[in-house]
């Protein structure tokens, strides 16, 4: 243990750390000339990819556009789910069929008219013609049946306008 504390008080020993830290002095110096050397390849690549323009900055542009178009795109994912549920409700089946409703009368002009939703929900109509006057009514329809008793010319209309 003496001997160390002996070398540590010798010349050798400090010129020894003199020349260790002058070392790692230049290696640091070459460390820091390599890594800015890498940074300029680094940037004039990037330029090179992107033609003229800074790769890095592209991508960021490009990255917030897409997020504007993720939002856009799950606005208009909501209106057409919207649109969806508003056309459910709208006329979407009909059936007609088409009757002589009195035997003095020919060519068929009476008729009923089913119309109905995605949920087979709406309104028949019936509309009956004779020689003195013609008449128009409706029944309501609840999934494919309705309150009112039902002719069926009716039937027909709605079973029609089931199965378009």
């Amino acid at each position: 243990m003496e001997n160390i504390f002996n070398f540590i008080k010798t010349d050798y020993f400090y010129i020894s750390v003199i020349l260790i830290i002058i070392l790692l002095f230049i290696l640091y110096t070459i460390n820091i000339i390599k890594l800015s050397k890498i940074k300029k390849e680094y940037k004039n690549f990037m330029k090179k990819i992107g033609n003229g323009d800074n790769i890095q900055e592209s991508l960021e542009k490009y990255i917030g556009e897409l997020e504007l178009i993720k939002e856009e795109n799950n606005k208009l994912k909501n209106y057409c789910k919207k649109l969806d549920d508003k056309i459910a409700k709208c006329t979407q089946k009909i059936g007609l069929v088409r009757y002589s409703a009195f035997k003095d009368t020919g060519s068929d002009l009476s008729f009923t008219l089913a119309l109905l939703d995605e949920e087979n929900s709406g309104v028949v109509l019936n509309g009956i013609y004779s020689m003195e006057m013609s008449n128009i009514f409706s029944k309501p329809v609840e999934k494919g049946t309705s309150t009112y008793t039902l002719s069926e010319e009716e039937k027909q209309a709605i079973n029609k306008a089931i199965n378009s």
